[in-house]
């Protein structure tokens, strides 16, 4: 029996000592169930170049790579020191401890910020890269900032808040998904009804106030006076002229202004900013009188000329044809740029509307009055044909001063003449002057009149009542022209024939061709009015008086005194290859 109980003993302490063997592991399983997954404190131990040794009281140890300590370089703990890790593992696979400095800050960051969310606090972050619907955010961990929560009104361009660090408001923390969601614009709204309050405050008519360019638009700019928008319109940004808000400023740009008029019930504020400044049109004409040569500074183009500004708030218009006395361009960027300094006289003035009207020609010498200084009438001259046209030639003569051989003045010929088969651009050519209208700018210039008069020369050659024979050298829609000396020709009427034929031009063109000889009888000769009808030879039909003279505009040719009237619109100044491409500019009343 004592066998028996000593052998039940014996089997009893083997199995209390076989309790006693597996204990400890007992007891590593339970720390293990314990610590893992936990933030634990640990004991820095040893630091090499590439882990950090921490114990916490297990029989391992652990090791931590440097580089976690990423944010703590150059490495400021030593050896001694108690530190935060995260416990993964008490034992892996090989029998190691793996613990964590990254993880154990990670997770203090997650308890954080569902702190803050909790408390309604803020958290700093800065933007670190553009995403779906959003930004990315770094608040010591990865957070989401939607576009809608980025600022009180719309972002455009995302891109640009790269790299920048603003206050966030947590508007949801989920650490089991990872999730952390942010908002900027909610701080900004509680900043905006702060600001709002202080500038109720301050905002009054004729109040002086400090804000930003907040938007730009065509018809002037709005200024966050904080907390409040206002309205600078474009007639109240200057004295002067301006031809887009965002000429003057930009959005950020910061800006004093003065109240004008503000409206409790809708909110609206009318800001000013020339209003801060006296007008300078008040004295425009003590400091500008008509004639007065000032210089300023080319600040807009337009298609009929150049505003130029003569000081600050005040500026003039140069008409494009007050740009040169003598050059045909139709375009002020012809003459002058933006930017450029030019010098000009004052023209008229009008205060009422605030305009200025300039001459830049006046400031140079007027080269029609040169010429008429230098040259007499009837001088003769030699100049280079500038153009040619159907109803006469263009010849420049010096400072570019063009002057118009009309047909008429090309040959004593009453024959049509075509001068595009007679000249040529560039072509140098003796002409005379036969007017000078310095006023009108006009030149009148005679080829025919270097030779001589055939008028005059033959004066005393033909009698009235005398036949002579002659050469048909043009046909007329009236008559005929039948030539009797050299560029000397008389007129002679298809009424003159007798009969039907007289009725008949086609059938007088049958017989009697063109170059053909005809014996006519001198019915009128009055060299002096260059005046030479004919009839036939011992024909008795009377002719109408309306027939007796040769037609003066029998083609589709420009009569002289048309073109000296400028009824047609033509002159020097109406080269056919200029004008072709030429913006038309507007009338002189019309010139703003």
């Amino acid at each position: 029996m004592t066998n028996s109980f000593n052998s039940a003993v014996h089997d009893s302490k083997i199995e209390f000592s076989h309790e006693e063997v597996n204990f400890e592991d007992f007891l590593a399983e339970s720390l293990n169930d314990i610590l893992t997954n936990n933030i634990i404190k640990s004991k820095v131990l040893a630091i090499t170049k590439d882990f950090v040794t921490v114990g916490f009281g297990y029989k391992s140890e652990g090791q931590i790579p440097v580089h976690e300590f990423a944010n703590d370089q150059p490495l400021s703990i030593q050896v001694g020191d108690t530190i935060d890790v995260y416990l993964e593992y008490l034992e892996d696979s090989k029998g190691q401890v793996i613990v964590s400095k990254e993880k154990a800050d990670k997770l203090r960051i997650w308890e954080e910020v569902a702190k803050i969310q909790e408390e309604g606090g803020t958290i700093e972050g800065t933007i670190t890269s553009r995403i779906k619907g959003g930004l990315a955010v770094d608040i010591g961990i990865k957070a989401f900032l939607p576009g809608s929560q980025v600022d009180l009104r719309p972002v455009r361009n995302l891109d640009k808040l790269l790299g920048e660090t603003f206050t966030f408001q947590v508007l949801k923390c989920n650490p089991s998904r990872g999730n952390v969601v942010l908002s900027r614009r909610s701080i900004l709204e509680e900043e905006r009804k702060e600001k709002r309050q202080q500038t109720l405050v301050l905002l009054e008519k004729n109040s002086l106030l400090k804000g930003y360019v907040k938007n730009i638009t065509d018809y002037g700019l709005f200024i966050d006076l904080g907390g409040i928008d206002g309205l600078l319109h474009i007639t109240d940004m200057t004295w002067g002229r301006v031809v887009h808000p965002s000429a003057m400023y930009s959005v950020g740009d910061e800006i004093e202004v003065i109240v004008l008029n503000y409206d409790l019930e809708t909110e609206k504020v009318s800001l000013g900013l020339k209003q801060k400044f006296s007008n300078p049109w008040d004295t425009v004409l003590e400091k500008y009188p008509i004639g007065t040569e000032i210089e300023g500074k080319v600040v807009n183009l337009t298609p009929y000329g150049a505003f130029i500004e003569i000081e600050p708030g005040i500026e003039g218009l140069v008409h494009v044809s007050e740009m040169s006395w003598v050059k045909k361009s139709r375009k002020p960027n012809f003459f002058v740029e933006i930017g450029e300094t030019v010098k000009a006289v004052i023209k008229n003035v009008e205060i009422d509307r605030r305009r200025i009207s300039l001459s830049i020609r006046d400031t140079l010498v007027n080269p029609w009055q040169a010429l008429a200084e230098k040259y007499s009438i009837n001088s003769q001259v030699t100049g280079v044909i500038r153009n040619v046209t159907n109803f006469g030639v263009f010849v420049g003569l010096e400072d570019d001063v063009d002057g118009l051989v009309h047909t008429s003045d090309i040959s004593w010929s009453q024959v049509p003449i075509d001068p595009t088969t007679l000249y040529e651009k560039d072509q140098e050519i003796e002409v005379k002057i036969l007017n000078i209208d310095v006023e009108n700018q006009r030149l009148s210039l005679g080829i025919k009149q270097t030779k001589e008069n055939v008028w005059e020369v033959n004066a005393d050659q033909f009698e009235e009542g005398n036949v002579y024979e002659g050469k048909i050298v043009y046909f007329l829609d009236s008559g005929m022209l039948i030539e009797l000396k050299p560029q000397l020709e008389g007129f002679l009427s298809f009424y003159a024939f007798e009969g039907d034929l007289g009725k008949n031009p086609e059938k007088i063109k049958e017989l009697h061709e063109l170059g053909s000889t005809i014996s006519v009888k001198v019915k009128a000769f009055d060299p002096s009015a260059q005046k030479f009808v004919l009839q036939l030879p011992n024909s008795e039909v009377a002719t109408e008086e309306k027939d007796d003279e040769i037609p003066t505009n029998y083609e589709s040719v420009p009569d002289k005194e048309d073109i000296k009237d400028n009824k047609i619109g033509i002159w020097a100044e109406a080269e056919a290859e200029v004008k072709q491409n030429d913006e038309a500019a507007p009338a002189e009343e019309g010139k703003e």
